[in-house]
């Protein structure tokens, strides 16, 4: 029985087989015609994701949309040289060829460039790998010319001795420009190589000083803007850099009363003497945590920005702390001797500087802190107030100032899709302050990098690298123009009706302070590369400069003739 059983089980196993197969063969025809589609399919999806994020980037972040963008487009490729190999009438090498070349193409690109740094949108620039950076070369090292005749202690009406402005706001009262560039067109008065970084020019009395970073030196350098001529420089050892970041410091330094007060990237503070560059004295941050410059990029990934800020006999900064430590809002330092005088607050910095004005009734020093905002009292530090502000200071960070807006309001703005928020402040008959919310709006003011001007009841600013226009009391736009606003990540500075805009590219324009939409009044390519510095009008000398090259612009002033100015 056994050996006639054996036979029939077998005849049937043999039976069963043909069936599965075809069972499977019916299964799969239907999905061949699919599968040979599919890629065609994700690639028309790519394009289509990519279509509608760039028609919603304005209400997102640019550089999210890039990123996005980018990778759809390599999904998309990918997809195209898969769709390829089912073409089977076009010969195997010629369907490995694409795949070949781009395979090729990639390997010799990252053997012969990398990415030296990118722009607010996060599109890279390249530069050969063999190649130095531009504080690298010879052409930038410094050469300074006797300090003799210095005086940074003569104040003028003109000065712009501090960070954004005489009142920290983006505003020059005294200068009155004129509208007419076509007719009266800026002035190249000199141009020449800088140190890397991307500190603003601070000015008294026709001297200009800066931050730079030249090989593994940072640097605190006087310029004569007559000339352009270096006086004098302070140099220590110190360097900060990342790709997204930039190499440099990046605060700008503070002249008062002939002394320069100067923060850099990685924590050192100066008090140079304003005549011939000599230190008074320094502080190193880290060294007052204990930490190492690697362990405080954990914390504070692009660098210290803070600049400082006088008030009365204090020096005060951001402070900050470990990552996994004690921190601190604000520290203050006897600015003749260095010493500690206070520190207060429990947050970690951000990348924006303290500013001091008059609320309810006394004055507070205001600092955006990594997420929240706060007011402290500036004899002792006491927080009179504080409140929530969304930030990290390793990824959608801020860097915008909070404008005190007095009597007892406060403005506050920031990129990476969170937008501004106006901030009453109520006292109480116990001198307690509460923080209430005016209006938010995280479609208007997305300013990354930059900073806004109040004027009146308007609000100007690059949102997202588009110039606008917000109504003040409620936050509503007024007008956006996308067409010929798109100047990137730069920055500005009032001049009583008109706006001074840096462009990233490098481009000043003027434009006027227009509630209606974007007048443009004339342009001039003051430099080549990438700018996120701050703009520095002294009179009608305008400084600018970037990570390159610095350069001094006379601008026409309203009622001027056209002779050259006076310094």
């Amino acid at each position: 029985m056994v050996s006639t059983d054996e036979p029939n089980a077998g005849e049937h196993g043999e039976r069963e087989q043909p069936a599965a197969e075809s069972r499977r063969s019916a299964f799969s025809r239907p999905l061949r015609p699919l599968v040979k589609v599919l890629p065609i399919l994700v690639c028309v999806g790519c394009v289509l994701a990519i279509v509608v994020l760039r028609a919603r980037a304005d209400a997102t972040d640019f550089a999210d949309v890039n990123v996005a963008a980018f990778a759809l487009t390599l999904i998309a490729s990918g997809a195209l040289l898969v769709q390829l190999q089912f073409w089977k009438r076009v010969p195997r090498w010629a369907r490995l060829l694409p795949l070949s070349v781009a395979v090729l193409a990639g390997l010799i690109a990252a053997c012969c460039f990398q990415i030296e740094g990118v722009d607010g949108r996060l599109v890279p620039s390249l530069r050969w790998r063999w190649s130095k950076t531009a504080d690298q070369l010879p052409t930038t090292q410094p050469v300074a010319r006797d300090a003799e005749g210095v005086d940074l202690a003569t104040r003028t009406d003109l000065d712009f001795p501090q960070f954004l402005g005489p009142q920290r706001d983006l505003h020059v009262p005294r200068v009155r420009l004129d509208r007419d560039w076509q007719r009266r067109p800026p002035r190249e008065i000199w141009r020449q190589p800088i140190g890397a970084g991307w500190s603003g020019f601070a000015v008294v009395n026709g001297f200009a000083v800066t931050m730079e970073q030249r090989g593994e030196q940072e640097l605190v350098t006087c310029y004569e803007i007559r000339s352009g001529a270096m006086r004098w420089l302070h140099a220590v050892t110190a360097r900060h850099g990342t790709l997204l970041g930039g190499e440099g410091p990046r605060g700008t330094p503070t002249i008062h009363e002939g002394m320069v007060y100067a923060q850099g990237a990685t924590g050192i503070v100066r008090c140079l003497d304003g005549r011939t560059g000599m230190a008074a004295w320094s502080i190193d941050l880290l060294q007052q945590y204990g930490v190492t410059a690697e362990s405080d990029r954990a914390a504070v990934a692009w660098g210290r920005a803070g600049s400082p800020l006088v008030v009365d006999d204090l020096l005060i900064i951001p402070y900050g702390g470990p990552a996994n430590g004690r921190r601190y809002s604000l520290a203050a330092f006897d600015r003749s001797t260095g010493a500690l005088r206070w520190k207060s607050g429990d947050r970690q910095v951000s990348y924006s500087s303290p500013a001091v004005g008059t609320l309810c009734g006394q004055r507070h020093v205001v600092i955006v802190n990594e997420d929240s905002v706060s007011g402290h009292r500036p004899e002792d530090g006491a927080v009179l107030w504080s409140t929530p502000w969304p930030g990290n200071s390793t990824a959608g960070a801020s860097a915008s100032q909070a404008v005190i807006i007095p009597p007892d309001r406060i403005l506050v703005s920031k990129g990476y899709g969170i937008g501004a928020a106006l901030l009453q402040l109520v006292a109480d008959d116990n001198g307690n302050i509460d923080v209430e919310s005016v209006w938010t709006n995280p479609k208007v003011l997305k300013t990354k990098f930059t900073n806004v001007v109040v004027r009146d009841t308007s609000v100007f600013a690059l949102s997202d690298g588009i110039m606008e226009c917000v109504d003040l009391s409620t936050g509503q736009q007024r007008w956006k123009n996308r067409r010929e606003g798109n100047f990137g990540h730069g920055q500005i500075l009032a001049a009583g009706d008109l706006i001074l805009v840096q462009a990233e590219s490098g481009e000043v324009v003027l434009i006027e302070a227009s509630t209606g939409d974007l007048k443009i009044l004339g342009r001039v390519q003051a430099l080549q590369d990438r700018a996120w510095n701050n703009l520095c009008l002294y009179g009608p000398y305008l400084l600018v400069r970037n990570s390159v090259e610095a350069a001094c612009f006379e601008l026409p002033l309203k009622g001027d003739r056209g002779g050259p100015g006076a310094l």
